[in-house]
């Protein structure tokens, strides 16, 4: 697909399912990396990754350009434009646009297994959990002001 075509879907989508007009440009960004795409609020373009055509097809592109879309014609309303506005929720339901675009299948897998730190209390027995390391010497117990010791280490998914 070319640019040309994507701004002709782009008008199309936009006069069918929202039924204004879409005067503005749609561009293929292949520097966008974690997201579908993106509108900006300055120039009023939508730019739109093209790996997610490439590896998820035509429907997700729809889904990626109602999203857009709907940024678009709540920003010129003056309406709520953000993911979090009531405005923006509802034109999505109403629209039938994804909230969120899945992700690539060749996308790396950015999720890691955590590790939670487990420390004692010398004196009381107390235990922390913590997800960051403490420094044992400088820090003591809440409770009876004892010697923190390092117990170990649990990893969590």
């Amino acid at each position: 697909m070319e640019e040309t075509e994507l701004q002709d879907l782009v008008e199309r989508i936009s006069l069918n399912d929202f039924g204004k007009p879409f005067c503005h440009k749609a561009i293929f960004n292949n520097r966008l990396r974690s997201t579908g795409g993106r509108y900006l609020l300055r120039s009023h373009n939508i730019e739109i990754n093209k790996k997610y055509l490439e590896q998820l097809g035509q429907e997700e592109l729809i889904g990626i350009i109602k999203h857009e879309l709907c940024h678009y014609h709540l920003h010129l309303a003056g309406k709520g434009y953000k993911h979090r506005d009531a405005d923006f929720r509802a034109l999505l339901k109403k629209t039938g646009a994804p909230r969120f675009c899945n992700s690539l299948p060749d996308a790396p897998k950015r999720r890691t297994a955590k590790k939670i730190l487990l420390y004692k209390c010398s004196s009381c027995g107390l235990q922390y959990k913590r997800k960051r390391s403490i420094n044992t010497t400088r820090y003591v117990c809440g409770k009876c002001r004892g010697r923190l010791v390092k117990v170990g280490e649990v990893q969590v998914q």
